[in-house]
């Protein structure tokens, strides 16, 4: 038995979106905009207790766009009865061993199995390796439901392309990959993305199609940004401004812009061991995207050795010595801390015997006690510091300017401007 076509929100019925992050919070909100019946569920209660009361911890929905919305927000499982899709916007983190941990996925479909009926629609938006979503979640969902996957529940695979902090690339503004097991299936998710993402939508071929898209975009990226921290890397032991380098190639029209610098994050620094992981299953093991992986996760001891080896060679004394840390986001103005290489940093000086202070105007403090067990300062104390480390290039870090954040430090203390935010002058160090 399948389900009548679908022409519209009224038609479509509920939609349940499991995960209430980056990626689930905006398109709850976009597809109750556009008319959909919406109930969003998470694990964390406090997330929900926020999101009803009308404010997003992570920062990146507005208060306005929250107190306006007809969509709904639980943490109790039983409110999913009656809906009719499911999508899954869960993380997929790694291990310790660098593998895939597909925990929450199945979490997800464990949580959503009793109470799909025949007709059900599950969409999985999580980066995956291909065949997950057939392969892993469909015999999940069936063995939970007692249904059967392709004719009494259809799958489908939407990956996430949002760029947390990124008004430009939302998820309205940014192509959208939709993919399913038939062309029935497929036309039930235009009906549900079509009216909320603007700039269109591309039918792939396949749902392993779709989900190796995904996770090559960001290995892509991830192996451009090892090969210019490699370089980085060179120029730093031949005395060259690696910035400067760039800046004269990039004069030739077909050279790619790309800068070096810490690479996490819950997307760019994880995807690639999905895709590695499926290679090695299938026989293959992979030399490149490893070796950018690994040139990657250096670079947080890479900039902590070389203020390390700076600080030696103007006879600063290490051990004791206070450095200000400047950000620990993974990235410039969000609140994700999410594998952030800035830990690399604090560890690696920490290692050294320094007193690391960190400063993050981005997250709440208590967060990043209970998440980091880190303490953070809220206002850095102004000539105090013998290094200060520009980790990310919040704008309340850019407004502060070069001066400001010389002031920080003590008279001949080192300014290491990992982001290149300041240009040459405004730093003594930079990647």
């Amino acid at each position: 038995m399948t389900d009548a076509p679908q022409t519209g929100p009224a038609q479509t019925g509920r939609i349940a979106i499991l995960g209430l992050g980056y990626v689930g919070l905006p398109l709850a909100l976009a597809l109750a905009r556009a008319g959909f019946d919406v109930l969003g569920l998470d694990t964390d209660p406090d997330m929900v207790a926020a999101l009803s009361a009308g404010h997003d911890p992570n920062g990146e929905v507005a208060d306005a766009s929250l107190a306006h919305t007809t969509a709904r927000f639980s943490a109790d499982a039983a409110d999913l009865k009656g809906a009719r899709n499911f999508i899954i916007a869960v993380p997929t983190p790694i291990t310790d061993a660098k593998t895939p941990d597909l925990g929450p996925v199945l979490g997800a479909c464990a949580t959503i199995a009793p109470h799909l009926t025949d007709g059900a629609l599950v969409v999985l938006e999580s980066t995956v390796y291909p065949g997950v979503t057939e392969e892993v979640c469909g015999p999940a969902l069936a063995a939970g439901s007692g249904l059967a996957v392709g004719t009494q529940i259809k799958l489908g695979y939407s990956p996430e392309r949002v760029n947390p902090g990124d008004a430009e690339h939302s998820m309205e503004n940014v192509v959208k990959i939709i993919a399913a097991q038939d062309a029935e299936t497929l036309d039930r998710l235009d009906v549900i993305y079509g009216p909320v993402v603007k700039a269109g939508l591309h039918r792939a071929s396949s749902i392993a199609t779709a989900e190796a898209a995904k996770v090559i975009e960001n290995t892509q990226r991830d192996l451009n940004i090892a090969l210019v921290n490699e370089f980085a890397l060179i120029f730093n032991r031949l005395g060259l401004d690696t910035l400067e380098v760039l800046e004269a190639a990039g004069t030739k029209w077909n050279f790619l812009p790309f800068r070096p610098g810490l690479v996490g994050g819950h997307c760019i620094g994880v995807d690639p061991y999905y895709l590695t992981y499926k290679a090695q299953q299938v026989g293959y093991h992979p030399e490149v995207i490893l070796a950018g992986r690994r040139i990657n996760d250096h670079m947080g001891a890479h900039v902590a050795q070389t203020l390390i080896k700076s600080m030696l060679g103007r006879g600063h004394r290490v051990q004791g010595a206070r450095v200000l840390i400047m950000g620990y986001t993974f990235k410039e103005n969000c609140a994700d801390t999410r594998n952030t290489r800035v830990a690399d940093i604090v560890a690696e000086l920490q290692d050294y015997s320094v007193q690391v202070d960190v400063h993050e105007p981005w997250v709440d403090a208590d967060v990043m006690r209970a998440r980091h067990g880190i303490d953070t300062v809220a206002a850095p104390e102004q000539g105090a510091y013998d290094a200060v480390i520009v980790a990310v290039g919040h704008r309340e870090f850019v407004e502060l300017g070069a001066d400001g954040i010389r002031g920080f430090g003590k008279p001949g203390a080192l300014v290491y401007d990992i982001k290149g935010v300041f240009g040459r002058t405004g730093s003594d160090l930079r990647l």
